[in-house]
């Protein structure tokens, strides 16, 4: 099983979007809130983004909910 995380926030439309879609796939995955979540928050800007979602699979990094991108990799 791959290792899923998503930060995101509660507002964000293409967040819920990839949650939705990993919950069809059966794929579990670790959520973090960069709205309530100040860690969160600033590991994703230590990265170099301001916008959600990220996802990373396996360390691999999606930026915004690119389903075909989630596909290659989760299908590995």
């Amino acid at each position: 099983m791959a290792d899923v995380v998503i930060y995101s926030t509660n507002t964000c439309p293409h967040c819920v979007a990839a949650k939705e879609y990993f919950a069809q796939k059966g794929i579990s995955y670790t959520e973090k809130n960069v709205q309530t979540d100040m860690q969160a928050r600033k590991e994703l800007m230590s990265m170099g983004h301001m916008g959600v979602p990220v996802i990373f699979v396996d360390g691999e990094e999606v930026v915004g909910f690119d389903r075909d991108r989630l596909e290659q990799l989760l299908n590995k």
